[in-house]
């Protein structure tokens, strides 16, 4: 989703945009996957608790 804004609203290269596709396909089934998913779901849970 993120890299289909960016390919619309930033000029994001299509075959730039294929590359971030396959890095996050191959990453997702990597052994790094659930320390990542930990990692972002910490980060929104953080900034969840940030009050405006």
């Amino acid at each position: 989703m993120i890299v289909f804004l960016l390919v619309k609203k930033a000029g994001l290269n299509v075959a730039h945009a294929l590359v971030c596709v396959l890095f996050g396909f191959f990453l997702a089934g990597s052994s790094a996957a659930p320390s990542i998913r930990d990692g972002v779901q910490g980060a929104f849970q953080l900034i969840a608790k940030i009050h405006f």
